[in-house]
């Protein structure tokens, strides 16, 4: 599907001039074209009242409509979403696009493990306390449940970088990218036509889970709900 699609600008016709109307320049017109004759006394010459029937506006006369302007391009993301998506899960969807993975089963092993480990609530700290990031002290945090000194601060260092709170969406997808973890995951991701089994497989390097759970069910899920936006 083209990721560009035009819409043209339409302009509605000029509506027909009224008998009123009509009446009123065709009286003007012909008081322009015989009022000179009629101050000085003399009678109307032919070629006046030739003027007048030349100059008179008909009713049949098209009106001209403006030129249509020119199509407007509007670029469409046409990457996969899903009726009833959130908006955390739309960001996701279009962040993974963006990153250039493609195929179906991969972005849905991707959106089922974050669904098990947040249910795409970024400020949820393990345990399930929605809380600022400064005050989860304990277990993981975020859309994938950062939990490591390491990754815990590095999701703080990211977010201060770019201007975000680190309890955002915005902030944890934009981070998650740049973490070695994922860079080591990423080509497998971007390979297409795999299951969802083999995409699960690469991810559990990325995020190393102590209980799968329900993410290959959530995976599943995710992979009959897809659909290619408009």
């Amino acid at each position: 599907m083209s990721s560009m699609q035009k819409r043209s600008l339409n302009f509605c016709d000029k509506p027909a001039i009224n008998t009123k109307d009509y009446k009123i320049i065709m009286f003007k017109t012909t008081l322009a074209a015989i009022l000179p004759f009629l101050m000085i006394g003399s009678s109307v010459p032919d070629e006046a009242v030739s003027k007048i029937d030349t100059t008179l506006v008909s009713r049949d006369t098209p009106i001209e409509t403006p030129a249509e302007a020119e199509p407007i391009e509007v670029v469409a993301y046409t990457g996969w979403t899903c009726e009833g998506c959130s908006v955390q899960e739309q960001m996701a969807l279009k962040a993974f696009h963006d990153q250039g993975i493609t195929d179906k089963n991969a972005i849905a092993a991707l959106m089922g493990n974050i669904r098990q480990e947040s249910l795409f609530i970024p400020d949820i700290c393990e345990g399930g306390a929605r809380v600022a990031y400064e005050n989860c002290h304990t277990g993981g945090y975020g859309l994938i449940q950062w939990t490591t000194v390491n990754r815990y601060d590095g999701l703080g260092r990211h977010a201060r970088s770019i201007g975000k709170s680190p309890s955002t969406t915005e902030a944890q997808l934009s981070y998650l990218f740049t973490e070695y973890q994922w860079k080591q995951v990423e080509p497998y991701m971007k390979t297409p036509g795999k299951s969802i089994e083999w995409y699960m497989q690469h991810a559990y390097k990325w995020l190393g889970w102590g209980i799968h759970g329900e993410r290959t069910d959530y995976a599943y899920n995710y992979a009959r709900e897809l659909y290619k936006a408009p």
